[in-house]
Protein backbone atom coordinates (compact mmCIF):
# COMPACT_ATOMS: atom_id res chain seq x y z
CA UNK A 1 0.00 0.00 0.00
CA UNK A 2 1.24 3.52 -0.80
CA UNK A 3 2.69 5.75 1.89
CA UNK A 4 0.07 8.43 1.14
CA UNK A 5 -3.44 8.12 -0.27
CA UNK A 6 -5.99 10.81 -1.01
CA UNK A 7 -9.78 10.79 -1.16
CA UNK A 8 -12.67 13.22 -1.18
CA UNK A 9 -14.34 11.83 1.93
CA UNK A 10 -12.85 9.50 4.52
CA UNK A 11 -15.38 7.52 6.58
CA UNK A 12 -13.99 5.66 9.59
CA UNK A 13 -16.38 2.91 10.67
CA UNK A 14 -18.69 0.52 8.82
CA UNK A 15 -21.85 0.45 10.96
CA UNK A 16 -25.09 2.05 9.86
CA UNK A 17 -23.91 5.64 10.45
CA UNK A 18 -20.76 5.11 8.38
CA UNK A 19 -22.61 3.29 5.62
CA UNK A 20 -25.33 5.96 5.42
CA UNK A 21 -22.68 8.69 5.24
CA UNK A 22 -20.64 6.88 2.59
CA UNK A 23 -23.67 6.08 0.46
CA UNK A 24 -25.05 9.61 0.48
CA UNK A 25 -21.67 11.17 -0.29
CA UNK A 26 -21.10 8.68 -3.10
CA UNK A 27 -24.52 9.42 -4.57
CA UNK A 28 -23.40 13.01 -4.90
CA UNK A 29 -20.37 12.04 -6.98
CA UNK A 30 -17.66 12.07 -4.28
CA UNK A 31 -14.85 9.56 -4.04
CA UNK A 32 -15.32 7.85 -0.67
CA UNK A 33 -12.87 5.69 1.27
CA UNK A 34 -14.39 3.68 4.11
CA UNK A 35 -12.10 2.14 6.72
CA UNK A 36 -12.96 -0.76 9.01
CA UNK A 37 -10.72 -2.41 11.59
CA UNK A 38 -12.32 -5.81 11.07
CA UNK A 39 -11.79 -8.35 8.32
CA UNK A 40 -15.55 -8.35 7.86
CA UNK A 41 -17.09 -4.85 7.60
CA UNK A 42 -20.35 -6.11 9.13
CA UNK A 43 -18.67 -6.42 12.54
CA UNK A 44 -20.26 -3.48 14.36
CA UNK A 45 -22.75 -2.50 17.03
CA UNK A 46 -25.30 -2.16 14.23
CA UNK A 47 -24.90 -5.83 13.38
CA UNK A 48 -25.63 -6.76 17.01
CA UNK A 49 -28.77 -4.62 17.33
CA UNK A 50 -31.66 -6.98 17.90
CA UNK A 51 -34.85 -5.09 18.68
CA UNK A 52 -35.55 -2.91 15.66
CA UNK A 53 -35.79 0.64 14.41
CA UNK A 54 -38.43 3.27 15.11
CA UNK A 55 -40.90 3.82 12.29
CA UNK A 56 -44.34 5.19 13.11
CA UNK A 57 -47.63 3.96 14.48
CA UNK A 58 -50.84 4.48 12.47
CA UNK A 59 -52.05 8.07 12.80
CA UNK A 60 -49.15 8.89 15.15
CA UNK A 61 -48.10 12.54 15.26
CA UNK A 62 -44.38 13.42 15.29
CA UNK A 63 -44.90 15.15 18.65
CA UNK A 64 -45.61 11.83 20.35
CA UNK A 65 -42.14 10.45 19.59
CA UNK A 66 -40.57 13.75 20.64
CA UNK A 67 -42.42 13.58 23.96
CA UNK A 68 -41.19 10.03 24.63
CA UNK A 69 -37.56 10.95 23.82
CA UNK A 70 -37.66 13.98 26.11
CA UNK A 71 -39.36 12.03 28.90
CA UNK A 72 -36.79 9.24 28.94
CA UNK A 73 -33.81 11.61 28.48
CA UNK A 74 -33.97 12.91 32.05
CA UNK A 75 -34.69 16.49 31.03
CA UNK A 76 -31.41 16.85 29.12
CA UNK A 77 -32.41 15.78 25.59
CA UNK A 78 -32.29 18.48 22.93
CA UNK A 79 -35.84 19.23 21.73
CA UNK A 80 -34.41 20.36 18.38
CA UNK A 81 -32.57 17.06 17.90
CA UNK A 82 -35.66 15.09 18.94
CA UNK A 83 -37.83 17.01 16.47
CA UNK A 84 -35.28 16.45 13.69
CA UNK A 85 -35.24 12.71 14.34
CA UNK A 86 -39.03 12.52 14.53
CA UNK A 87 -39.46 14.56 11.35
CA UNK A 88 -36.82 12.95 9.13
CA UNK A 89 -36.42 9.46 10.63
CA UNK A 90 -39.62 7.71 9.52
CA UNK A 91 -39.28 9.23 6.05
CA UNK A 92 -35.73 7.90 5.64
CA UNK A 93 -36.76 4.47 6.95
CA UNK A 94 -39.44 4.34 4.25
CA UNK A 95 -37.38 5.78 1.41
CA UNK A 96 -34.04 4.07 2.10
CA UNK A 97 -34.50 0.95 4.20
CA UNK A 98 -37.90 -0.21 2.94
CA UNK A 99 -38.17 1.07 -0.65
CA UNK A 100 -34.52 1.40 -1.76
CA UNK A 101 -32.79 -1.43 0.11
CA UNK A 102 -35.72 -3.77 0.67
CA UNK A 103 -34.76 -4.71 4.23
CA UNK A 104 -36.99 -7.71 5.06
CA UNK A 105 -38.89 -6.30 8.03
CA UNK A 106 -41.55 -8.58 9.52
CA UNK A 107 -45.20 -8.20 8.60
CA UNK A 108 -48.12 -8.41 10.98
CA UNK A 109 -49.99 -11.71 11.22
CA UNK A 110 -53.10 -9.88 12.44
CA UNK A 111 -53.05 -7.14 9.78
CA UNK A 112 -51.89 -8.68 6.49
CA UNK A 113 -49.86 -6.34 4.32
CA UNK A 114 -48.86 -4.11 7.23
CA UNK A 115 -45.50 -4.06 8.98
CA UNK A 116 -45.50 -5.58 12.45
CA UNK A 117 -45.08 -2.91 15.13
CA UNK A 118 -43.82 -3.65 18.61
CA UNK A 119 -43.43 -1.55 21.73
CA UNK A 120 -40.33 -1.21 23.89
CA UNK A 121 -39.55 0.40 27.22
CA UNK A 122 -40.23 4.12 27.42
CA UNK A 123 -42.46 4.18 24.32
CA UNK A 124 -46.05 5.30 24.70
CA UNK A 125 -47.24 3.07 21.83
CA UNK A 126 -45.99 0.37 19.41
CA UNK A 127 -43.91 2.02 16.65
CA UNK A 128 -40.85 -0.23 16.17
CA UNK A 129 -40.37 -2.40 13.08
CA UNK A 130 -38.04 -5.38 13.12
CA UNK A 131 -36.63 -8.42 11.37
CA UNK A 132 -37.05 -11.23 13.91
CA UNK A 133 -34.51 -10.45 16.65
CA UNK A 134 -31.78 -9.67 14.10
CA UNK A 135 -32.88 -6.27 12.85
CA UNK A 136 -29.47 -4.61 12.87
CA UNK A 137 -27.90 -7.47 10.98
CA UNK A 138 -30.56 -7.29 8.25
CA UNK A 139 -30.07 -3.52 7.88
CA UNK A 140 -26.27 -3.75 7.97
CA UNK A 141 -26.02 -6.38 5.25
CA UNK A 142 -28.52 -4.73 2.92
CA UNK A 143 -26.80 -1.36 3.27
CA UNK A 144 -23.27 -2.75 2.94
CA UNK A 145 -24.16 -4.56 -0.28
CA UNK A 146 -25.49 -1.30 -1.74
CA UNK A 147 -22.43 0.70 -0.65
CA UNK A 148 -20.05 -1.88 -2.10
CA UNK A 149 -21.87 -1.69 -5.42
CA UNK A 150 -20.85 1.97 -5.84
CA UNK A 151 -17.74 2.26 -8.05
CA UNK A 152 -16.70 5.46 -6.24
CA UNK A 153 -16.59 3.81 -2.81
CA UNK A 154 -13.47 1.96 -1.67
CA UNK A 155 -13.85 -0.24 1.40
CA UNK A 156 -10.56 -1.03 3.17
CA UNK A 157 -10.70 -3.80 5.82
CA UNK A 158 -7.98 -4.54 8.38
CA UNK A 159 -7.35 -0.77 8.62
CA UNK A 160 -7.05 0.93 12.01
CA UNK A 161 -7.07 4.72 12.24
CA UNK A 162 -4.16 5.70 14.50
CA UNK A 163 -4.69 9.46 14.82
CA UNK A 164 -6.39 12.28 12.96
CA UNK A 165 -4.22 14.63 10.92
CA UNK A 166 -4.81 18.31 11.71
CA UNK A 167 -3.44 21.68 10.64
CA UNK A 168 -4.16 25.24 11.79
CA UNK A 169 -7.31 26.70 10.28
CA UNK A 170 -6.12 29.09 7.54
CA UNK A 171 -9.35 30.79 6.46
CA UNK A 172 -11.94 31.13 9.19
CA UNK A 173 -15.47 31.89 8.13
CA UNK A 174 -17.47 34.19 10.44
CA UNK A 175 -19.55 31.23 11.62
CA UNK A 176 -16.47 29.09 12.23
CA UNK A 177 -14.44 31.25 14.58
CA UNK A 178 -14.38 28.51 17.22
CA UNK A 179 -12.75 26.04 14.83
CA UNK A 180 -9.04 26.54 15.47
CA UNK A 181 -7.96 23.34 13.74
CA UNK A 182 -8.81 21.58 10.52
CA UNK A 183 -8.79 17.82 10.02
CA UNK A 184 -7.13 16.70 6.79
CA UNK A 185 -7.39 12.92 7.18
CA UNK A 186 -5.74 10.30 9.35
CA UNK A 187 -2.72 8.12 9.92
CA UNK A 188 -3.86 4.55 9.22
CA UNK A 189 -2.36 1.21 10.24
CA UNK A 190 -2.52 -1.53 7.61
CA UNK A 191 -2.87 -4.55 9.90
CA UNK A 192 -1.76 -6.98 7.21
CA UNK A 193 1.67 -5.34 6.74
CA UNK A 194 2.16 -3.42 9.97
CA UNK A 195 2.82 -0.26 7.95
CA UNK A 196 1.27 3.12 8.71
CA UNK A 197 0.24 5.36 5.83
CA UNK A 198 -1.32 8.80 5.54
CA UNK A 199 -4.83 9.08 4.13
CA UNK A 200 -5.58 12.68 3.19
CA UNK A 201 -9.23 13.70 2.88
CA UNK A 202 -11.21 16.81 2.09
CA UNK A 203 -13.76 15.74 4.73
CA UNK A 204 -13.46 13.11 7.47
CA UNK A 205 -16.45 11.44 9.13
CA UNK A 206 -16.01 9.46 12.35
CA UNK A 207 -18.52 6.63 12.72
CA UNK A 208 -16.55 4.35 15.02
CA UNK A 209 -19.38 3.37 17.36
CA UNK A 210 -19.33 3.01 21.12
CA UNK A 211 -17.08 2.43 24.11
CA UNK A 212 -18.62 -0.48 26.03
CA UNK A 213 -15.36 -2.44 26.11
CA UNK A 214 -13.91 -0.15 28.77
CA UNK A 215 -16.35 -1.86 31.18
CA UNK A 216 -16.07 -5.44 32.42
CA UNK A 217 -19.57 -6.42 31.28
CA UNK A 218 -20.83 -5.09 27.97
CA UNK A 219 -23.15 -6.02 25.13
CA UNK A 220 -20.79 -4.34 22.64
CA UNK A 221 -18.31 -6.13 20.37
CA UNK A 222 -14.63 -6.12 21.45
CA UNK A 223 -13.84 -3.28 19.05
CA UNK A 224 -16.06 -0.80 20.92
CA UNK A 225 -13.08 0.82 22.64
CA UNK A 226 -13.91 4.51 22.25
CA UNK A 227 -11.43 4.89 19.37
CA UNK A 228 -13.25 7.75 17.65
CA UNK A 229 -13.81 9.70 20.85
CA UNK A 230 -10.14 9.38 21.85
CA UNK A 231 -8.86 10.41 18.41
CA UNK A 232 -11.21 13.38 18.22
CA UNK A 233 -10.31 14.53 21.74
CA UNK A 234 -6.59 14.38 20.98
CA UNK A 235 -7.29 16.43 17.84
CA UNK A 236 -8.97 19.15 19.91
CA UNK A 237 -12.66 18.30 19.41
CA UNK A 238 -15.14 19.01 22.18
CA UNK A 239 -16.70 16.00 23.88
CA UNK A 240 -19.76 16.21 26.11
CA UNK A 241 -22.10 14.19 28.36
CA UNK A 242 -19.51 11.44 28.75
CA UNK A 243 -20.84 10.48 32.21
CA UNK A 244 -24.13 9.22 30.78
CA UNK A 245 -23.50 5.54 30.11
CA UNK A 246 -26.58 3.44 29.48
CA UNK A 247 -26.43 -0.01 31.03
CA UNK A 248 -28.79 -2.44 29.35
CA UNK A 249 -30.88 -4.16 32.01
CA UNK A 250 -30.92 -7.61 30.46
CA UNK A 251 -27.77 -9.37 29.28
CA UNK A 252 -27.14 -13.08 29.47
CA UNK A 253 -23.78 -13.45 31.19
CA UNK A 254 -21.72 -16.22 29.63
CA UNK A 255 -18.07 -17.34 29.92
CA UNK A 256 -17.27 -15.76 26.53
CA UNK A 257 -18.92 -12.44 27.41
CA UNK A 258 -22.36 -10.92 27.67
CA UNK A 259 -25.08 -11.56 25.13
CA UNK A 260 -27.81 -8.98 24.76
CA UNK A 261 -31.35 -10.10 25.50
CA UNK A 262 -33.31 -7.58 23.48
CA UNK A 263 -35.68 -5.15 25.13
CA UNK A 264 -38.24 -6.50 22.69
CA UNK A 265 -38.51 -9.61 24.88
CA UNK A 266 -39.96 -7.35 27.58
CA UNK A 267 -41.93 -5.46 24.97
CA UNK A 268 -43.55 -8.76 23.93
CA UNK A 269 -44.54 -9.59 27.51
CA UNK A 270 -41.37 -10.74 29.28
CA UNK A 271 -41.38 -10.08 33.04
CA UNK A 272 -38.44 -9.41 35.33
CA UNK A 273 -38.61 -11.69 38.37
CA UNK A 274 -36.39 -12.71 41.26
CA UNK A 275 -35.17 -16.23 42.06
CA UNK A 276 -38.55 -17.11 43.55
CA UNK A 277 -40.38 -16.00 40.43
CA UNK A 278 -41.77 -12.83 42.02
CA UNK A 279 -41.99 -9.66 39.93
CA UNK A 280 -40.13 -6.77 41.58
CA UNK A 281 -40.15 -3.87 39.13
CA UNK A 282 -43.45 -2.33 40.26
CA UNK A 283 -41.81 -1.00 43.43
CA UNK A 284 -39.31 0.92 41.29
CA UNK A 285 -41.50 2.26 38.45
CA UNK A 286 -45.20 2.24 37.51
CA UNK A 287 -44.38 0.74 34.10
CA UNK A 288 -42.93 -2.33 35.82
CA UNK A 289 -40.77 -4.42 33.50
CA UNK A 290 -41.15 -1.79 30.76
CA UNK A 291 -39.51 0.95 32.84
CA UNK A 292 -36.83 3.04 31.08
CA UNK A 293 -33.47 1.35 30.84
CA UNK A 294 -31.62 3.37 33.46
CA UNK A 295 -34.28 2.70 36.09
CA UNK A 296 -34.59 -0.97 35.18
CA UNK A 297 -30.82 -1.53 35.23
CA UNK A 298 -30.42 0.04 38.68
CA UNK A 299 -33.46 -1.82 39.97
CA UNK A 300 -31.94 -5.13 38.88
CA UNK A 301 -28.60 -4.16 40.40
CA UNK A 302 -30.27 -3.18 43.68
CA UNK A 303 -32.32 -6.40 43.75
CA UNK A 304 -29.15 -8.43 43.22
CA UNK A 305 -27.42 -6.62 46.10
CA UNK A 306 -30.40 -7.11 48.42
CA UNK A 307 -30.78 -10.81 47.62
CA UNK A 308 -27.12 -11.67 47.32
CA UNK A 309 -27.94 -13.42 44.05
CA UNK A 310 -25.67 -13.12 40.98
CA UNK A 311 -28.56 -12.30 38.64
CA UNK A 312 -32.30 -11.84 38.22
CA UNK A 313 -34.50 -13.56 35.63
CA UNK A 314 -36.46 -12.62 32.54
CA UNK A 315 -39.54 -14.83 32.25
CA UNK A 316 -41.55 -15.11 29.04
CA UNK A 317 -42.58 -18.75 29.43
CA UNK A 318 -46.26 -17.76 29.49
CA UNK A 319 -46.09 -17.14 25.72
CA UNK A 320 -46.57 -19.98 23.19
CA UNK A 321 -43.30 -21.78 22.49
CA UNK A 322 -43.69 -21.73 18.72
CA UNK A 323 -44.33 -17.99 18.80
CA UNK A 324 -41.17 -17.38 20.81
CA UNK A 325 -39.00 -19.50 18.53
CA UNK A 326 -40.39 -17.64 15.50
CA UNK A 327 -40.04 -14.15 17.02
CA UNK A 328 -36.66 -14.58 18.71
CA UNK A 329 -34.68 -17.18 16.72
CA UNK A 330 -31.27 -15.66 17.48
CA UNK A 331 -31.85 -15.27 21.21
CA UNK A 332 -33.45 -18.73 21.39
CA UNK A 333 -30.46 -20.33 19.65
CA UNK A 334 -27.87 -18.64 21.88
CA UNK A 335 -29.79 -19.52 25.04
CA UNK A 336 -30.10 -23.14 23.93
CA UNK A 337 -26.33 -23.26 23.32
CA UNK A 338 -25.94 -22.30 26.97
CA UNK A 339 -28.45 -24.87 28.18
CA UNK A 340 -31.41 -22.50 28.67
CA UNK A 341 -34.74 -23.12 26.97
CA UNK A 342 -36.49 -19.75 27.18
CA UNK A 343 -39.82 -21.35 26.25
CA UNK A 344 -39.71 -23.43 29.46
CA UNK A 345 -37.54 -21.54 31.95
CA UNK A 346 -36.64 -17.92 32.75
CA UNK A 347 -33.41 -16.41 31.40
CA UNK A 348 -30.78 -15.36 34.00
CA UNK A 349 -29.84 -11.74 33.25
CA UNK A 350 -27.58 -8.97 34.56
CA UNK A 351 -27.06 -5.34 33.53
CA UNK A 352 -24.22 -4.58 31.11
CA UNK A 353 -22.69 -1.44 29.57
CA UNK A 354 -24.62 -0.90 26.38
CA UNK A 355 -24.60 2.62 24.97
CA UNK A 356 -22.82 5.94 25.40
CA UNK A 357 -25.30 8.84 25.41
CA UNK A 358 -22.40 11.29 25.23
CA UNK A 359 -19.57 11.61 22.75
CA UNK A 360 -18.11 14.09 20.29
CA UNK A 361 -20.24 17.24 20.29
CA UNK A 362 -21.88 17.79 16.89
CA UNK A 363 -24.50 19.97 15.25
CA UNK A 364 -27.47 18.80 13.18
CA UNK A 365 -25.20 17.87 10.24
CA UNK A 366 -22.51 16.10 12.26
CA UNK A 367 -20.03 18.99 12.31
CA UNK A 368 -17.60 18.99 15.24
CA UNK A 369 -15.54 21.82 16.71
CA UNK A 370 -12.67 20.78 14.41
CA UNK A 371 -13.01 21.95 10.82
CA UNK A 372 -13.71 19.34 8.11
CA UNK A 373 -14.33 16.72 10.80
CA UNK A 374 -17.79 15.25 11.32
CA UNK A 375 -19.12 12.47 13.53
CA UNK A 376 -22.28 10.37 13.37
CA UNK A 377 -23.82 7.52 15.32
CA UNK A 378 -22.90 6.48 18.83
CA UNK A 379 -19.50 8.18 18.70
CA UNK A 380 -21.28 11.55 18.40
CA UNK A 381 -23.35 13.53 20.88
CA UNK A 382 -26.15 15.37 19.11
CA UNK A 383 -28.00 16.00 22.38
CA UNK A 384 -30.75 13.63 21.27
CA UNK A 385 -30.44 11.13 24.11
CA UNK A 386 -29.78 13.50 27.00
CA UNK A 387 -29.02 11.45 30.11
CA UNK A 388 -30.67 8.24 28.89
CA UNK A 389 -31.49 6.84 25.46
CA UNK A 390 -35.00 5.82 24.44
CA UNK A 391 -35.03 2.23 23.15
CA UNK A 392 -34.50 1.73 19.40
CA UNK A 393 -33.52 5.34 18.73
CA UNK A 394 -29.89 4.34 18.09
CA UNK A 395 -30.32 2.87 14.60
CA UNK A 396 -32.63 5.71 13.60
CA UNK A 397 -30.08 8.27 14.82
CA UNK A 398 -27.38 6.54 12.75
CA UNK A 399 -29.59 6.68 9.67
CA UNK A 400 -30.60 10.33 10.10
CA UNK A 401 -27.26 11.85 11.11
CA UNK A 402 -25.20 9.54 8.87
CA UNK A 403 -27.32 10.63 5.92
CA UNK A 404 -27.03 14.32 6.84
CA UNK A 405 -23.28 14.14 7.52
CA UNK A 406 -22.56 12.43 4.20
CA UNK A 407 -24.76 14.80 2.23
CA UNK A 408 -23.39 17.96 3.85
CA UNK A 409 -19.77 16.83 3.61
CA UNK A 410 -20.26 16.39 -0.12
CA UNK A 411 -21.64 19.90 -0.65
CA UNK A 412 -18.33 21.76 -0.41
CA UNK A 413 -16.67 19.24 -2.67
CA UNK A 414 -19.40 19.63 -5.28
CA UNK A 415 -19.03 23.42 -5.10
CA UNK A 416 -15.36 23.07 -5.89
CA UNK A 417 -14.16 24.58 -2.60
CA UNK A 418 -10.41 24.88 -2.16
CA UNK A 419 -9.04 22.24 0.23
CA UNK A 420 -5.57 22.63 1.69
CA UNK A 421 -3.40 19.52 2.12
CA UNK A 422 -0.11 19.74 4.01
CA UNK A 423 2.97 17.62 3.53
CA UNK A 424 2.63 14.88 6.14
CA UNK A 425 5.64 13.56 8.01
CA UNK A 426 6.47 9.89 7.68
CA UNK A 427 5.57 7.70 10.61
CA UNK A 428 8.47 7.02 12.99
CA UNK A 429 8.55 3.30 13.74
CA UNK A 430 9.56 1.60 16.97
CA UNK A 431 10.40 -2.09 16.84
CA UNK A 432 10.24 -3.29 20.44
CA UNK A 433 7.61 -6.06 20.48
CA UNK A 434 4.61 -5.56 22.74
CA UNK A 435 4.07 -8.04 25.55
CA UNK A 436 0.51 -9.41 25.09
CA UNK A 437 0.33 -10.32 28.79
CA UNK A 438 0.78 -6.65 29.72
CA UNK A 439 -1.88 -5.55 27.25
CA UNK A 440 -4.34 -8.10 28.62
CA UNK A 441 -3.66 -7.13 32.22
CA UNK A 442 -3.96 -3.41 31.46
CA UNK A 443 -7.34 -3.97 29.82
CA UNK A 444 -8.53 -5.98 32.79
CA UNK A 445 -7.48 -3.18 35.13
CA UNK A 446 -9.40 -0.63 33.07
CA UNK A 447 -12.49 -2.82 32.82
CA UNK A 448 -12.65 -3.85 36.48
CA UNK A 449 -11.98 -0.30 37.66
CA UNK A 450 -14.67 1.19 35.45
CA UNK A 451 -17.21 -1.51 36.35
CA UNK A 452 -16.68 -1.38 40.11
CA UNK A 453 -16.17 2.36 40.60
CA UNK A 454 -17.64 4.15 37.56
CA UNK A 455 -20.51 1.79 36.84
CA UNK A 456 -24.21 1.69 37.66
CA UNK A 457 -23.92 3.42 41.05
CA UNK A 458 -21.14 5.94 41.68
CA UNK A 459 -19.84 7.72 44.77
CA UNK A 460 -17.11 10.23 45.49
CA UNK A 461 -14.99 7.59 47.19
CA UNK A 462 -15.34 5.15 44.30
CA UNK A 463 -14.58 7.81 41.69
CA UNK A 464 -11.51 9.03 43.58
CA UNK A 465 -10.16 5.50 43.82
CA UNK A 466 -10.74 5.00 40.10
CA UNK A 467 -8.81 8.20 39.38
CA UNK A 468 -5.79 7.03 41.39
CA UNK A 469 -5.73 3.67 39.61
CA UNK A 470 -6.20 5.04 36.11
CA UNK A 471 -3.64 7.84 36.50
CA UNK A 472 -0.90 5.36 37.31
CA UNK A 473 -1.98 3.04 34.53
CA UNK A 474 -2.11 5.90 32.03
CA UNK A 475 1.58 6.63 32.60
CA UNK A 476 2.48 2.99 32.01
CA UNK A 477 0.42 2.80 28.81
CA UNK A 478 1.95 6.05 27.51
CA UNK A 479 5.46 4.61 27.93
CA UNK A 480 4.28 1.39 26.33
CA UNK A 481 2.90 3.24 23.30
CA UNK A 482 6.07 5.30 22.81
CA UNK A 483 8.44 2.33 22.81
CA UNK A 484 6.52 -0.57 21.27
CA UNK A 485 5.77 -1.51 17.71
CA UNK A 486 2.34 -0.07 16.92
CA UNK A 487 -0.44 -2.63 16.50
CA UNK A 488 -4.22 -2.59 16.61
CA UNK A 489 -4.14 -3.82 20.21
CA UNK A 490 -1.72 -1.08 21.31
CA UNK A 491 -3.83 1.57 19.57
CA UNK A 492 -6.98 0.23 21.25
CA UNK A 493 -5.36 0.24 24.69
CA UNK A 494 -4.21 3.84 24.26
CA UNK A 495 -7.69 4.89 23.18
CA UNK A 496 -9.38 2.84 25.88
CA UNK A 497 -7.54 4.46 28.79
CA UNK A 498 -8.25 7.97 27.44
CA UNK A 499 -11.93 7.17 26.94
CA UNK A 500 -12.14 5.78 30.48
CA UNK A 501 -10.58 9.00 31.78
CA UNK A 502 -13.11 11.15 29.92
CA UNK A 503 -16.01 9.19 31.44
CA UNK A 504 -14.46 9.33 34.91
CA UNK A 505 -13.71 13.06 34.80
CA UNK A 506 -17.25 13.87 33.65
CA UNK A 507 -18.68 11.66 36.40
CA UNK A 508 -16.57 13.42 39.04
CA UNK A 509 -17.68 16.87 37.90
CA UNK A 510 -21.38 15.99 37.70
CA UNK A 511 -22.83 15.66 41.19
CA UNK A 512 -26.48 15.48 40.12
CA UNK A 513 -27.96 12.04 39.43
CA UNK A 514 -29.67 11.85 36.06
CA UNK A 515 -30.35 8.98 33.70
CA UNK A 516 -27.24 6.87 33.17
CA UNK A 517 -25.26 8.82 35.78
CA UNK A 518 -26.31 7.90 39.31
CA UNK A 519 -24.42 9.07 42.40
CA UNK A 520 -25.12 8.19 46.01
CA UNK A 521 -22.94 11.08 47.26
Amino acid sequence: MQDTLQTDILVIGSGLAGLAAAWNAAQRGCQVTLLTRASNPTESNTDRAQGGIIYRAPEESPEQLVADILSVGGGLSSPEAARLLSREGPRLVKEILIDELGVPFDFSTENPGQLDLTREAGHSLPRIIHHKDQSGSAIERAFLDRVRSRPNVKVIPHATAVDLLTVSHHSLEPTDVYRLLTCVGAYVLDQTTGKIFSLLAKETILATGGLGSVFLHTTNPPGARGDGIAMAYRAGARCMNMQYIQFHPTALLAPDGCFLISETVRGEGGRLVDRRGKEFMQRFHPDGSLAPRDIAARAIYQTMLESGEPCVYLDITHKPADQLRERFPGIYAVCMERGIDLTREPIPVVPAAHYSCGGIATDDCGRTTVGRLRAAGEVACTGLHGANRLASTSLLECLVWGTRAGAQAAEGIRRGDDFYFPKVADWRYEHEPADPALITQDWLTIQHTMWNYVGLIRSERRLNRAMRILRELDLEIARFYEKCEVSDSIIGLRNGILTAFLILEAAQQSRESRGGHYRIN
